[in-house]
């Protein structure tokens, strides 16, 4: 996820690797339409072309290798005008809508625009791709023309299509046609894999299939003609009989079924307020389309396009902002990540035992290690957010099944902060990579000047970043909790006692009484980068610091430094490195700001929060599709603009989209007591564009209630009525 910024400098100066992200620069400025179903994905352009008109970051993706990299339609060879595009509510179908330019078809006679309408519809799978096309002549005289279709594969690894130079590649194989009357694009790896392309047509082109196919178009007035192809993603030796994949329709039915089962499994918000409504079902939709299923339960992969695999922090933020209202999916991120927690050194991989996962990639750029991502543990946060995440699920659904059945894998991820987190015995949990080729950040900010002080010199490692502390503090004292809950006495009370002297350490070593907050970091001197950032932020998540700190906190992170009109940025506007532009260094994360906002919530700090929770919702509303990208540029808000865009933000990524519930969580302060039954909303308020909140499925167990809310003072109190019951569930109000 997070190292597209972030490695791009440090590949250079080190590796000498050119990295220049020249192909994806235009990802901010057309907002490309995508799909995924797995590990398949699919960028496009308005049109459904793919680098019909030059290189970009588009095409069709399986295991982080490209299988079509040109896919383009044209109409008496002219590419056809676009009349719409849109992906549908719940990510599905993409349905485009073209039609012809003025076209000459006979030497004598002039096809005028607009009298062929072409309807394509692509629908994806794990591995296959389908398009309908359906033509129809709305014209008054018969129609003889042809429309064509071009394809290409380039099997570009997905670190080459971010920019990435390659000594060497493997070998592309001549376009063969095969006897089914199909057309296989192939490629050997270095890595010593094939991959093949195959594209089968129905009906057949005319003549050969090769990389560029035609049809004959012969239509009488309103006549239509329907051309399908399928695409699938093969690796490994050919089969003598491939398997057969589903019809579109087929296809289609199936997606919609995984996604009616995923919607049913998590609570739905309705309200007042279209737009909010609109931002949430897109949210959901885009959640819904990022998730894998795996053995281990669903799963959300971190972004399109650079991020379509799994990552351990980003996968824990996601699940940790939509645990009240889906605790499923945490399920499913803490099975999978207990399957790839590390259990022995590999310092090629920053792996030591018991840390959970950075990354997972299956591309040949990682299978030969020309990038360390393969299975790679350079995060630091990602082991206590799973001991955070595993607490906080037991709190919500009192599944203490699953947490014995994770048990040993809490306890090692203890274990690793215990032994090698905290490189030097003070308990505070630090990092410095071991591989060479590693990320040289390991937080969420992971770009390689992302932690400095204040007169802009680098912080050198071992760092030691206070939002991990944070996280180590909660990791300690969930842990305790669990424990005693499980009958493990001892272990409780050494827990306990050692996130309490945890506190205190970081009190007295982070906190700057000038800055109203406290210091990002300490470095290798354990000196501390006294800098104002969106770190100190999470502090307020976990419950870290005291009421009185955790107000100022709130009230440094709203000055009009930080919080730029559309959110808090990463780095307050004055500092050193400050820059809006940046990756990490100014710019606003709607992860980082949904976060907060839960902090701010814990604490009871309403005012700062309707602020915050407006901001997020008006950039919402902002942006394309009202989908939150992964960030944007921290530019001070003006009258009548919009949120400036990252260019090479992941459109869409799950922890942004996840956001939504974050801040209704934030609204709502629900929490659950598995074993009173009940449900309890905490000083639950309404900001002025939200007059009504309908909340349906809030499940507890077996049981689930709907409730609605209503704002009724100008401070946001509301009324909460309970409309409906299903199963033994209580619901109280705590004002």
């Amino acid at each position: 996820m997070d190292e597209e910024g972030t490695e791009l400098h440090r590949l250079e100066e080190e590796s000498g690797w050119s990295v220049a992200a020249t192909a994806a620069t235009a990802l901010a400025l057309y907002r490309p339409r995508t799909l995924k179903n797995g590990s398949t994905f699919l960028v496009l352009d308005h049109f459904g072309d793919a680098q019909a008109i030059g290189p970009t970051a588009e095409g069709l993706f399986h295991d982080d290798t490209r299988f079509l990299s040109r896919l383009s339609i044209r109409i008496a060879g002219m590419r056809p005008l676009l009349l719409s595009s849109a992906v549908n509510a719940d990510n599905s179908v993409l349905t485009v809508n073209l039609t012809n330019p003025d076209l000459i078809v006979l030497p004598e006679r002039k096809l005028m625009r607009d009298t062929i309408h072409v309807e394509r519809q692509i629908v994806l799978g794990q591995g296959v791709m389908r398009e309908r096309i359906t033509v129809r002549n709305f014209g008054d005289a018969r129609l003889t023309s042809e429309i064509s279709l071009s394809f290409a594969a380039d099997f570009a690894d997905i670190f080459e299509v971010r920019g990435q130079k390659r000594a060497r590649r493997g070998v592309r194989h001549v376009p063969v046609a095969g006897t089914d009357g199909s057309l296989i694009l192939g490629y050997l790896g270095l890595d010593n894999l094939e991959r093949r392309t195959r594209l089968r047509f129905d009906p057949p082109p005319a003549g050969i299939p090769g990389r560029d196919n035609r049809w004959p178009l012969d239509l009488d007035p309103g006549a239509h003609q329907t051309i399908e192809v399928l695409a699938t993603c093969e690796i490994g030796p050919e089969q003598a009989e491939p398997p057969a994949a589903p019809g579109f329709d087929g296809l289609l039915a199936g997606i919609r079924a995984w996604c009616g089962e995923r919607s049913a499994q998590r609570t739905q918000a309705i309200s007042s307020n279209q737009a909010f409504n609109d931002w949430f079902a897109r949210s959901e939709s885009d959640l819904t389309m990022l998730t894998t299923e795996t053995e281990s339960g669903p799963f959300p992969y971190a972004g399109i396009p650079w991020f379509s695999c799994p990552f351990g922090r980003d996968s824990l933020v996601t699940a940790l902002q939509c645990l009240w209202a889906d605790p499923e999916l945490a399920r499913g991120v803490l099975r999978y990540h207990a399957k790839l927690q590390a259990t022995a050194l590999d310092p090629a991989r920053d792996a030591e035992p018991g840390k959970i996962l950075h990354e997972s990639r299956n591309g040949e750029m990682a299978t030969l290690r020309e990038v360390p991502f393969g299975r790679y543990y350079g995060s630091v946060d990602s082991t206590p957010l799973y001991v955070v995440l595993a607490t906080q699920y037991a709190d919500r659904t009192g599944d203490w099944a699953l947490i014995r059945e994770i048990w040993p894998n809490i306890v090692a991820a203890l274990g690793w902060i215990e032994r090698y987190g905290d490189i030097d015995g003070d308990l505070l949990l630090e990092y410095d990579r071991k591989s060479v080729n590693g990320l040289i950040n390991q937080g969420w900010k992971d770009s390689w000047d992302s932690v400095f002080h204040d007169d802009g010199r680098l912080a050198e490692a071992p760092i030691a970043l206070i939002e991990v502390q944070a996280y180590a503090e909660a990791a300690w004292r969930g842990a305790g909790r669990m424990a005693a809950a499980l009958g493990h006495q001892d272990e409780a009370a050494f827990w306990t006692d050692r996130a309490d002297t945890l506190r205190e350490r970081v009190e007295e070593a982070f906190w700057c009484e000038e800055l109203s907050t406290y210091a990002m970091a300490l470095d290798g001197e354990k000196r501390p980068c006294r800098i104002r950032s969106s770190n100190a932020g999470h502090t307020l998540l976990t419950g870290l610091p005291s009421p009185d700190r955790a107000r100022r906190i709130a009230q440094t992170l709203m000055a009009p430094e930080s919080f730029c009109g559309w959110g808090i940025r990463t780095v307050a506007e004055g500092e050193s490195r400050y820059n809006p532009m940046s990756y990490h260094t100014g710019s606003v994360w709607p992860h980082d700001n949904g976060l907060i906002a839960l902090g701010m919530k814990r604490y009871g700090l309403n005012g700062q929060l309707e602020r915050l929770l407006t901001g997020i919702y008006d950039s919402a509303l902002a942006v394309d599709m009202h989908r939150l990208p992964e960030l944007f540029c921290g530019f001070s808000r003006r009258l009548g603009v919009g949120p400036t865009a990252y260019p090479v933000a992941c459109l869409p990524q799950a922890w942004a989209a996840a956001s939504v519930y974050a801040v209704l969580g934030a609204m709502l302060g629900v929490s659950f007591r598995p074993e009173e039954n009940s449900i309890r909303f905490l000083r639950p308020f309404l900001p002025a564009w939200l007059e009504e909140l309908k909340i349906e499925n809030l499940r507890l167990g077996t049981a689930a209630v709907d409730v609605r809310l209503r704002r009724h003072s100008e401070d946001g109190g509301v009324s909460l009525n309970l409309l409906r019951r299903r199963g033994q569930i209580e619901v109280a109000v705590i004002t």
